[in-house]
């Protein structure tokens, strides 16, 4: 297999770097390489932000009708290319590809298309006096450049998470995505400089050094990341030395709650999809399980049976396929070791091991018998292992459910309206799916609470937090 050499996209074009190391990009199903992406240095990080910086005091007196239109530009091209976007997805993440195209590409276009909407709808407090012989508004501005680091688990629809408001709020934008799923970012740069100035929108590649000199300079106004828990604290700390603002969605660890009066065929079939989907590596999986006593155990035969029915890991071409191999060799370490740290009270009924000695295949794993405090619990494993423990009242059941670090999603399975309600408001997290997990609109905010980080992604909520707030009053006495 030949080894393409990738570039960085800055000022409207693909540019040679400063960058001595590279990244080898492996492929996840096969080990193989197949490209070679550079470490950007702060050299390069600081040329990309110039060539934001410059863009910005154009792009910034855009009208929204100029930023909507060009967005639904953005969002025609990449559906037009979706199954060049699917391919590259796929080979930098080993996801499926017969379900790419739908699942994500399609999904990707039409948020970049809710944003383009969301420019033309900028909300702020009419005018009006509010003290005698003075009239007072509010305007709603770009904050500036954004510095923006996505995620490997789902490298094309994090960028579109990014950007997408970033643009439609009239900012300008420098974007690293993880070292390991480059691809489909640069392209995506690629058709964001057929439709918008140059510099607007530039993608660097690179390592964690890379992402720190992105935080570290002065330049941005705001930086962005979607990544662990660790990541989020240093870059929450690096800028406040300079009181950048920071926009942070970091892990998770999501209770799904089945009460006894849930009808469990269902809730066995929708949970084992958000718990396996994308080989469990989604910051909202439903691999948390809190089960009814009553229900307990014949919501575990259920979930094997239909685990050893429906979820098939394999190759990202095999149809069948439900999910891929791992991101890459270290997440597939870090799976097994959280697997074989289970204690002697726990039982794996399912899985548990590396599938294959090829690939970074890991089988749909099921542990029960887990106590509130052991790891397994309390980490997140980031993988394809779904963990149920057993509860006997709502009230223990929200204790259990909140006893975590984080706060960004859960569900409750119940036929019992009066309880879904309670619960709702009892658990503290900040998406609540009642008879459903991981479904996600363009329209409502998604985005954590505790150590789950704060602001928002998608929704009016989402574009809110690339603006800034001006209050102007004008004097209108005689």
């Amino acid at each position: 297999m030949s080894t393409r050499k990738l570039q960085n996209f800055v000022g409207g074009s693909y540019v040679e770097t400063s960058a001595q190391e590279s990244i080898s990009l492996v492929d996840p199903a096969t080990e193989d390489v197949y490209a070679e992406a550079p470490i950007s240095s702060a050299h390069d990080v600081d040329v990309a932000y110039r060539a934001a910086s410059a863009a910005f005091d154009g792009w910034k007196d855009s009208t929204p009708g100029e930023r909507q239109l060009a967005l639904f530009r953005i969002a025609d091209e990449m559906e037009k290319r979706a199954e060049q976007f699917a391919d590259l997805e796929s080979q930098d993440t080993g996801k499926p590809r017969t379900t790419l195209v739908d699942d994500e590409i399609m999904v990707s276009v039409d948020q970049i298309r809710f944003f383009a909407g969301a420019a033309r709808n900028l909300e702020g407090r009419g005018a009006a006096e509010y003290m005698k012989d003075h009239t007072s508004y509010v305007r709603r501005e770009p904050i500036g450049v954004v510095g923006q680091v996505t995620p490997w688990n789902y490298p094309l629809n994090m960028a579109v998470w990014k950007f997408a408001p970033a643009v439609a709020a009239g900012n300008t934008t420098v974007l690293k995505p993880s070292d390991t799923t480059p691809q489909s970012t640069l392209l995506l740069a690629e058709i964001c400089a057929e439709h918008l100035p140059a510099g607007v929108v530039n993608v660097l590649t690179g390592d964690r050094s890379t992402g720190a000199s992105m935080i570290d300079h002065e330049v941005p106004q705001l930086v962005s990341i979607t990544g662990s828990v660790r990541a989020g604290m240093e870059v929450a700390k690096a800028a406040s030395s300079d009181l950048k603002r920071v926009h942070l969605e970091l892990g998770g660890k999501a209770p799904v709650i089945v009460f006894d009066d849930a009808d469990i065929a269902s809730a066995v079939e929708g949970i084992a999809t958000a718990g396996y989907f994308n080989a469990g590596q989604d910051c909202t999986a439903a691999t948390r399980v809190l089960v009814h006593k009553d229900v307990h155990d014949q919501f575990v035969s259920a979930l094997k049976d239909w685990t050893a029915q429906n979820v098939a890991t394999g190759m990202p071409s095999d149809a069948a396929t439900f999910y891929g191999p791992v991101n890459s060799e270290s997440q597939m370490s870090r799976i097994i070791e959280a697997i074989e740290r289970v204690p002697s009270h726990a039982s794996i009924e399912a899985g548990g091991a590396r599938q294959g000695t090829s690939g970074y295949f890991v089988s749909p794993t099921i542990i029960t018998g887990l106590q509130q405090k052991d790891p397994a619990i309390q980490e997140e494993i980031f993988g394809p292992v779904i963990t149920v423990q057993r509860f006997s009242t709502e009230s223990e059941a929200m204790a259990m459910a909140n006893d975590v670090k984080y706060g960004l999603a859960s569900s409750v399975w119940t036929s019992d309206h009066g309880r879904a309600m309670r619960t709702s408001k009892a658990l503290d997290f900040g998406a609540v799916w009642i008879n459903c997990h991981i479904p996600l609109v363009a329209e409502m905010p998604h985005g954590g609470f505790k150590h789950s980080g704060y602001g928002k992604d998608l929704s009016h909520y989402g574009f809110e937090d690339y603006t800034r707030v001006k209050h102007v009053m004008s004097y209108i006495g005689g």
